[in-house]
């Protein structure tokens, strides 16, 4: 591997992006000293009652948070605020938070009732609740100023990770603006590269795995969505990870993705992503996996992971977000894909990040402003490679945490289990009957992106044929129910791993008879 930074001893760059926590939700409650978290005293009001930050979180949420875009800029900037198209951003005072849950209904179904409203404050008894958070966290280094890049949903934060931009896109995928989305080769950034074709063009090689334990719309990935990055072709499954790690392991970059859950019904249980409604229990189980596989590999001591989490899904911070330098990337202001015409000045709300590596000192407390941003910042400072966009450019890295001269021999071999009440809810969880198959699916949201992945997948596998393009667009259009999406997921990701096999079989064709 070429790099341009040879004082640092890192090869192999590792990012698992969970869902939908905010800082508070996590760490606020941890203990963990030298943090900027919440206290009681930071709270917020609704219909004349005051509900304070305070500690022991539910193992999952009652009802999903709203967390689109116009939804936080009410828990921001206070009950019933609202963007005004074009203008500034607004005063910030974290006050709406409460308000927003108690009413929002963006997510769909119905809002919380009111002896759940404060439940949006707490955050979990970390050390008990999280343990594998937990003993990460004060093992290696916690970041309390990573930001989402930009206050707003799943999605268009996840883009920022992998390009430094959304793309204009503040909102969640909707079936009726999806073209203004997804060219049949995939989302394209407007700078024209993601970090994976920075690397290809430095010949530095990535990888991806995706959690397929689970539902199977919930191991779609979402960077699939990507030009130049194909469903099961370029995407792994998890379960391969540590065997792979064991033999020659070349990728200068690696991204994982959870399960996502029962997308398709809308209540993302069974997953791994810890999204809201479902618990814990398997995002501690699938960080586990990660930190042990690399940890107990031959690419260890040359290794730096950083968990984090793609947006905080409604969850209460008390810290405002700080302005951001816009991407300038000559995204398009579409008011079908950026409700308020909002500029990519501002970061979002604060999500949970502990970056981990043998070069690292124990219990670590990093101030630094980060945001998404900051990963490809890191592999383009590592590597020599050039930004995408200005947010990448100005954002800070993380190499400045690997300060130890030679690798800790003291970092843990084995994590500890995930909490015994987040496993029992987990397995209770998964026995709840499944949406029927005539149940509609919702017009925006996760869903329609990974139709979209989907239908993507199926327009590569047909060589791009017109015909065959415009008959697969008409499909996915017509895919109304549970029972439509579920069977062309099926559909597709069965010709997709024949297309895999395939490939790897004309790729390593066997020996001539008789030798």
């Amino acid at each position: 591997m070429r790099k341009v930074a040879p004082y640092t001893p890192i090869d192999n760059v590792f990012v698992l992006m969970l869902e939908n926590h905010s800082f508070d939700n996590v760490f606020a409650f941890s203990g963990i000293p030298g943090l900027r978290v919440a206290t009681p005293a930071n709270a917020n009001s609704f219909e004349g009652k005051s509900y304070p930050a305070g500690s022991n979180a539910p193992v999952a949420m009652p009802t999903d948070p709203g967390h689109e875009f116009k939804d936080v800029v009410e828990q921001l900037c206070g009950p019933g605020a609202a963007l005004p198209n074009g203008g500034p951003y607004g005063h910030i005072d974290n006050s709406g938070f409460v308000a927003n849950y108690a009413t929002s209904a963006s997510e769909g179904g119905p809002p919380p009732t009111s002896e759940h409203w404060g439940k949006i404050m707490l955050g979990f008894d970390t050390k008990n609740q999280l343990p594998v958070t937990y003993q990460l966290a004060t093992n290696f280094a916690v970041c309390d100023t990573w930001h989402s890049s930009l206050p707003g949903p799943t999605w268009p934060n996840r883009f920022f990770v992998h390009g430094a931009s959304s793309g204009g896109w503040t909102n969640s995928p909707g079936k009726a603006d999806m073209a203004a989305w997804m060219t049949v080769a995939g989302f394209t950034y407007p700078s024209g590269a993601s970090i994976f074709d920075r690397l290809n063009g430095a010949n530095l090689g990535w990888r991806i795995y995706a959690d397929e334990y689970g539902t199977l719309a919930g191991s779609i990935p979402q960077v699939a969505s990507l030009k130049g990055v194909k469903y099961k072709i370029n995407t792994s499954g998890f379960s391969n990870f540590a065997n792979d790690l064991q033999g020659p392991y070349p990728y200068a970059y690696t991204f994982i993705e959870p399960n996502y859950g029962d997308v398709t019904g809308n209540t993302y249980t069974g997953g791994s992503s810890q999204h809201p409604m479902d618990s814990m229990a398997r995002g501690e189980a699938l960080i586990k996996a990660t930190y042990e596989a690399i940890r107990n590999s031959p690419v260890w001591e040359r290794s730096l992971l950083i968990v984090t989490y793609d947006e905080h899904g409604g969850f209460y911070d008390s810290v405002e977000p700080p302005a951001a330098p816009p991407p300038n990337d000559g995204s398009p202001l579409d008011s079908r894909i950026n409700t308020g015409g909002f500029m990519f000045d501002r970061y979002g709300v604060r999500v949970p990040a502990i970056v981990i590596s043998p070069r690292i000192g124990k219990g670590v407390v990093d101030h630094t402003l980060y945001d998404h941003a900051s990963v490809p910042a890191t592999l383009e400072r590592l590597y020599g490679l050039q930004p995408m966009t200005d947010r990448d450019r100005l954002a800070k890295d993380v190499l400045h945490l690997l300060t130890l001269p030679a690798p800790r021999t003291d970092c843990p071999t084995v994590l500890a289990s995930p909490a015994p009440e987040a496993v029992a809810f987990a397995a209770a969880k998964a026995q709840e009957p499944r949406p029927a198959p005539n149940q509609p699916i919702p017009d925006s949201g996760n869903l329609q992106g990974f139709l979209q992945v989907l239908a993507k997948t199926d327009i590569e596998l047909a060589r791009g044929d017109p015909a065959a393009v415009q008959a697969i667009q008409a499909q996915v259009a017509r895919i109304d129910t549970v029972g439509e999406a579920e069977a062309y997921a099926r559909a597709v990701t069965t010709r997709a791993e024949l297309a895999r096999a395939a490939r790897e079989a004309a790729s390593h064709p066997p020996p001539p008879s008789g030798s």
